[in-house]
């Protein structure tokens, strides 16, 4: 029984990473539709630490805006608010104003 439920519990953590990675996955889309870059935007969010791994692998999934549907900054908030990274969305909130009205 021990077994079975390691591996639920394993099963479990991989959702989470997957779907924690989709959510960096639309931050960095987000801001390469705006011209923005993704790594110094989370550099001022989370300045004492390291460059993010994760954030530099999904960076080579994103596409040129050209090419990438439009994420809405509400939904982009929303993400970021629902994993938990409060200082990554009130950063992402003031450059959204910078760029003009919040688009829903």
């Amino acid at each position: 029984m021990e077994s079975a439920d390691k591996s639920v519990e394993e099963r479990i953590v991989e959702s989470y990473r997957q779907d924690e990675d989709m959510m960096i996955l639309v931050f960095a889309q987000w801001c390469v539709n705006h011209g923005l870059d993704p790594a110094e935007l989370y550099r001022k969010a989370y300045p004492n630490q390291p460059d993010n791994e994760r954030l530099s692998r999904v960076l080579e999934l994103t596409v040129p805006k050209e090419e990438a549907g439009e994420i809405p900054d509400q939904t982009l908030l929303g993400v970021l608010s629902l994993f938990g990274n409060e200082d990554l969305a009130i950063i992402v909130a003031e450059a959204a104003a910078s760029l003009g009205p919040i688009k829903k």
